[in-house]
């Protein structure tokens, strides 16, 4: 395994964006809502985060636990949780940075999506970042077969609950945030398309302590 790999795990791309532009940094509270097996956690752990996750699934839960254990030992298990997005236990504005890497597309419905942005944004601290990628129908719109709703079966076959830019610049302007980054969209040729979200939640951001810079 490369030294890259070891250091940044399968993180991705646009997690490691916002590292690069200095948007997450050591003495941070970042919560991954929907972690699965930590792909993006790796990085983070190394690195003196304080690291939080939740995903329903109890397997991917434990995968964390032990990667964690690992790489930063110090950190409780109980920051890793098997809970969903909507019912967190962890309190309001808890994090400096949530992600939400390909979750929220698995909502069923309208109000499952709702739900699942709501418990998302509600950790999220006053000036905190919320770096989300979901799945889209910008620039597949005639690719896309609409089964009910948002909910949509893409080229490569699966069912997705899709967005589109008016939804997310009203989603943006209802929660009161602020974009960061102008929406961008990849297309996986006839497959699927994916669409990243950086919004910052108003109010003040946290003042870091001595010694978290």
């Amino acid at each position: 395994m490369s030294n890259l790999q070891n250091q940044f795990g399968d993180i991705d791309i646009y997690v490691f964006d916002q590292l690069l532009r200095g948007r997450i940094v050591p003495g941070m509270r970042v919560l991954d809502a929907g972690c699965g097996d930590g792909r993006n956690l790796v990085y983070l752990l190394q690195a003196g985060y304080d690291v939080f996750g939740v995903d329903a699934n109890p397997t991917s839960i434990d995968r964390v636990r032990r990667l964690a254990s690992t790489l930063a030992p110090q950190l409780p298990t109980g920051n890793f949780r098997v809970e969903s997005i909507e019912q967190m236990t962890f309190p309001d504005s808890f994090a400096d940075v949530v992600l939400s890497s390909a979750v929220l597309h698995f909502a069923h419905d309208d109000a499952e999506f709702s739900a699942m942005l709501h418990g998302t944004w509600r950790v999220l601290r006053p000036g905190g970042m919320l770096v989300c990628r979901l799945a889209s129908s910008i620039g597949i719109e005639q690719q896309i077969r609409v089964l009910n709703g948002r909910r949509c079966l893409l080229p490569d076959g699966s069912e997705r609950y899709l967005v589109d830019e008016r939804l997310l610049m009203a989603l943006t302007e209802d929660m009161g945030g602020e974009l960061l980054d102008p929406l961008k969209t990849t297309i996986v040729q006839n497959q699927r398309s994916m669409t990243t979200w950086i919004v910052r939640k108003p109010g003040a951001a946290r003042k870091a302590t001595s010694g978290e810079r």
